[in-house]
């Protein structure tokens, strides 16, 4: 189980550098004065963040199973795919990508449609939601409900983020009409 905690820690880890790094060489604008709303979801992204590193360490917390070794397996595997898939996804941004508390439209933004982006509109959400699900399942816990009430949540992200790029970014609408949302070829 330590080698297992230490792949999750690595992965999650892996995932932020990746994401700070990248974040820093865009040309979105900070904004001078971050709203209370903005602080609020970030403070909580971090709680969330905190919360799973506290988790991989902690002995099962709500466990789903007596013998979760086919659990661990499939978690291992869905936690890995959508690590890379967020990852893969991010770095096919570039420059194209905003943060999403921000919600803004970068002056050189381009719609990216190839990679992963030419079967789905939001690979980085699916890649995290099946990060975090497959994490809760390697760990053995019930919290993996918790997914599932995350996922509307970005659901409704991701269709108000649609709608604004429809309105502003040229031949997003063409791009939507060609792609789905999550799973390629179904949503």
């Amino acid at each position: 189980m330590f080698l297992l905690q230490i792949y999750l820690l690595a992965g999650l880890i892996f995932h932020k550098i990746v994401w700070e790094i990248l974040r820093r060489k865009t040309d979105e604008k900070p904004l001078e004065t971050p709203s209370i709303k903005l602080r609020f979801i970030k403070a909580v992204k971090i709680c969330i963040l905190l919360g799973i590193i506290v988790q991989i360490w902690l002995p099962e917390v709500l466990p789903i199973t007596d013998n979760p070794a086919i659990l661990r397996v499939v978690g291992i595997i869905i936690y890995t795919f959508g690590l890379l898939t967020a990852i893969a996804a991010r770095f096919l941004l570039g420059e194209n990508w905003a943060n999403i508390e921000t919600g803004q439209i970068l002056e050189r933004q381009q719609v990216v449609a190839k990679g992963v982006y030419a079967f789905i509109r939001h690979p980085i959400y699916t890649g995290d939601l099946l990060l975090l699900l497959g994490l809760e399942l390697t760990l053995n816990s019930w919290l993996v409900a918790g997914v599932f009430l995350l996922a509307p949540v970005v659901l409704r992200q991701a269709v108000k983020e649609e709608r604004m790029l429809v309105r502003n970014l040229p031949g997003y609408d063409v791009y939507c009409a060609r792609t789905k949302r999550f799973i390629p070829f179904v949503i």
